[in-house]
């Protein structure tokens, strides 16, 4: 699953890149987004920033008390009829923007990042959907699917990542246009792997 993205491009520029209005105009962002925190999103004509993450309310199994939620930033392409996921499927389809995005990779307690990314294309987008929450206000989840024959060597799993032919039938199509979109990437893929440290990140609102 992805927990962690990379942004490098401002707002003006995705903006620009994919011809919407720029709605989040000012909205401050880190260069690597994780589960939690504030990333662009577009949805509804403009750039949006939104937080990574449905919420997830938990109780404490010691008090019976709700705790801090949970961003649930995952949603897998065969639970999209779910209650969860039903609902901003089937009416809330947004296009999120990255330039790469990060697996963990190697062995238990020395895992590192692996980058992986379209050739050839400064940014691209994925497939995700979003709401609005009593908990942080608009918030999105990145759709994944079973990975393709190159990622499975990193993760079984892995971004819809969207042609930009697919970007208007993943926002505007009905159920049965979209769903089929909801596949590995059939293209050529980056796959940059570092020693950088695969450490957890805590959530900004958990």
């Amino acid at each position: 699953m992805c927990n962690l993205y990379r942004m490098s491009k401002s707002q003006e520029e995705v903006a620009r890149l994919f011809a919407v209005a720029e709605g989040a105009r000012g909205a401050n962002m880190a260069e690597n987004i994780y589960p939690g925190y504030p990333g662009l999103v577009i949805a509804r004509g403009s750039v949006r920033s939104m937080v990574w993450g449905f919420p997830l309310v938990l109780k404490s199994k010691r008090t019976g008390k709700p705790l801090k939620p949970k961003p649930v930033n995952n949603a897998r392409t065969d639970k999209l009829d779910s209650y969860m996921w039903r609902d901003s499927f089937e009416n809330r389809r947004c296009l999120i923007p990255l330039t790469a995005w990060a697996e963990a990779d190697g062995p238990k307690g020395s895992k590192t990042r692996t980058w992986l990314s379209v050739p050839g294309q400064e940014m691209f987008a994925c497939a995700g959907i979003w709401r609005e929450s009593d908990e942080w206000g608009a918030c999105y989840s990145m759709v994944m699917t079973d990975a393709s024959d190159a990622v499975a060597q990193v993760h079984n799993r892995m971004p819809v990542v969207l042609r930009p032919g697919d970007h208007d039938r993943w926002l505007e199509g009905i159920n049965d246009e979209a769903r089929p979109l909801c596949r590995a990437f059939e293209g050529d893929l980056r796959i940059d792997r570092t020693n950088e440290p695969w450490a957890p990140h805590r959530s900004w609102n958990g």
